[in-house]
């Protein structure tokens, strides 16, 4: 293992206060790393919210499992926890906190209702790194926490993913695992990804996202680009190379995110309050948590309108960012529910979600006019009621 790879997991673990850290291609092959590890297999259940990205549901079915959605709670976004104890069978082995948005779970319930169950609790904080839970960094309550560095995440290396351990035997398999399983990345796809970085560096701002976003998508498709996901994935059929590694060239790259980590998190706390003072002027409602309980670090800031589709087009021709994610319980629209055990009314929550939420841009580039210019946008629609 590379240098810069071996010193990118102790700073990301340190940072965290875990014992141990593991990287990977991508944030999805981290879960999928932590499910083996933990001998999940068939007739297993995963319970998990039914407000996602199907990419966190096909690791459930790589390893034969089953994925248990629960409904969300509509102002976090979040699992309803009142919902969870309902859920639980003689199958569950594990149940996903996901942090959505950089919203922190009600972790006090969730693992008081694990632990009462002997029931593994496995924290997503792909969008949430940096949040805490009463004081505490979320990634840390649960027996693991993973985390994603794609391009849309808290911060980037192209690709990328992290799953963090403080129990020596998780992490045991986890190494073990690797040893045995991963293959690394090509040569071409590492070339490829550093390119892409250059690229994303140089022109990707509130403004030009719209445009990249389409042009990506259209290289993706036609494999000229890496991109995040790969039409396959949109089935629950596990690509023979999916378990795969991280580069070095990630690596350097997450380094020097690590490096401007408590800047990039000043930064979104700051213009996330900058936007519910700036909606509130303009008769929207803002964000809705307890300052006291929770220290949200937003990827990017929620909101809900009755025009979704219409803004969203808009915005495109209009150069604002403005982000569509969830489009419905199992992200993106294009998802086939059925082959992922989701039925229609499941999870209404997540449905009317899927409907109404958009969001706005909190990344290090998002100054003060991208924010003016974006509240300005989103409130020329009606909010959700």
């Amino acid at each position: 293992m590379k240098k810069s790879v071996q010193e990118y997991q102790r700073q990301f673990a340190r940072f965290f206060g875990a014992d141990r850290a593991f990287v990977f291609w991508k944030g999805r092959v981290a879960l999928y790393a932590l499910l083996r590890s933990l001998n999940i297999g068939d007739g297993d259940e995963v319970i998990l919210p039914g407000y996602t990205c199907v990419m966190n549901v096909n690791p459930i079915k790589y390893v034969g499992a089953r994925p248990i959605y629960v409904d969300i709670e509509p102002e976090t976004f979040n699992m309803n926890v009142s919902l969870l104890e309902e859920k639980i069978t003689d199958n569950t082995r594990v149940i996903i906190a996901q942090h959505t948005y950089g919203y922190p779970c009600e972790m006090d319930t969730i693992m008081n209702i694990a632990h009462s169950r002997g029931i593994s609790v496995i924290e997503d904080c792909c969008l949430a790194l940096g949040s805490r839970y009463k004081g505490r960094m979320v990634g840390t309550f649960g027996l693991a926490g993973y985390f994603s560095s794609q391009w849309n995440k808290p911060y980037t290396t192209g690709l990328g993913g992290v799953a963090i351990t403080s129990d020596a035997k998780l992490a045991e398999r986890i190494e073990s695992l690797r040893a045995d399983e991963m293959c690394p990345p090509s040569g071409r796809e590492v070339f490829m990804l550093s390119a892409q970085l250059m690229i994303y560096r140089l022109l990707i701002y509130p403004r030009t996202t719209a445009l990249a976003q389409r042009l990506f998508r259209y290289l993706a498709s036609k494999g000229a680009v890496v991109g995040s996901s790969s039409a396959g994935e949109y089935e629950p059929v596990k690509a023979d190379d999916f378990f795969k590694g991280f580069s070095a060239a990630q690596a350097r790259s997450g380094l020097r995110r690590l490096k401007k980590i408590d800047h990039n998190i000043a930064h979104r706390l700051s213009v996330a309050l900058r936007y519910d003072r700036l909606l509130e002027d303009k008769g929207f409602k803002g964000r809705n948590y307890d300052g006291g309980m929770m220290r949200p670090v937003m990827v990017r800031y929620p909101l809900r309108i009755e025009e979704k589709a219409k803004a969203l087009e808009q915005a495109a021709r209009a150069g604002i960012e403005l982000g569509s994610w969830f489009e419905c319980p199992l992200h993106p629209i294009e998802t086939p529910l059925a082959s992922y055990d989701y039925e229609i009314g499941m999870c209404p929550e997540a449905e009317k979600a899927g409907r109404e939420a958009v969001n706005l841009p909190l990344h290090p580039r998002a100054d003060e006019e991208a924010v003016r210019k974006s509240v300005d946008f989103i409130t020329g629609f009606t909010q959700a009621g």
